[in-house]
């Protein structure tokens, strides 16, 4: 009883029989896991797409694209990281332009 109610208790808000019936809510509940576990990942790869954009925006308007900044960037030795590049395109773009001022 106590398993069965906290299956039940866990797919609240599904659809269906999946909401009310044991056996399709643990169906249910083990392919939401499934898809919980690997959006986790996916999820990292979709900012870094997103921080690639914006980068590659910031970027173009200063003249370079965002490869060629990249390539730059490490023979530099600047290792700043995608996030960190994307925070201050958006928020700080003073700061931004000087950074491709160094590398340039």
């Amino acid at each position: 009883m106590k398993r069965r109610r906290n299956v039940l208790k866990q797919t609240k808000g599904f659809r269906f029989g999946r909401k009310s019936k044991e056996r399709l809510a643990k169906e249910a509940l083990l392919h939401a896991g499934k898809h919980a576990f690997f959006d986790r990942k996916k999820k990292k790869g979709n900012f870094r797409a997103l921080w690639q954009i914006k980068i590659n925006a910031s970027a173009r308007q200063e003249g370079i694209s965002y490869s060629k900044l990249m390539g730059k960037m490490k023979k530099a030795g600047i290792a700043l990281d995608r996030k960190v590049l994307a925070e201050l395109a958006e928020k700080h773009p003073e700061v931004f332009s000087e950074i491709i001022k160094k590398v340039s």
